[in-house]
């Protein structure tokens, strides 16, 4: 059985101590679940360790994303545009006072 390929792996410390995290990884075949046959998983979290924001498609619940505690639907499109996304929602995060 093959293995998931990293593609993308990064790590941040923001001056203020927040931490953004990216991984990526191409699965040998599609799923119902991951029909991209990509599994990711993006966070964003404060110095003191809370998620503020996280992407990714865990098995069982497919593409979704998690802002400060909310679960909500993610529609899938393309890696750049997942990215984006992900750097928009930390960016509304840290403009908040």
């Amino acid at each position: 059985m093959a293995k998931a390929q990293l593609l993308h792996r990064s790590k941040l410390i923001y001056p203020d101590g927040a931490v953004r995290e990216m991984m990526i990884w191409r699965i040998p075949e599609p799923t119902l679940e991951r029909p991209h046959s990509l599994k990711y998983r993006l966070y964003y979290g404060d110095a003191a360790g809370i998620c503020l924001v996280r992407y990714d498609n865990e098995t069982g619940k497919g593409d979704h994303k998690h802002l400060k505690g909310q679960e909500l639907p993610y529609t899938f499109t393309t890696v750049e545009t997942l990215i984006a996304d992900f750097q928009n929602d930390i960016a509304s995060f840290r403009r908040t006072p």
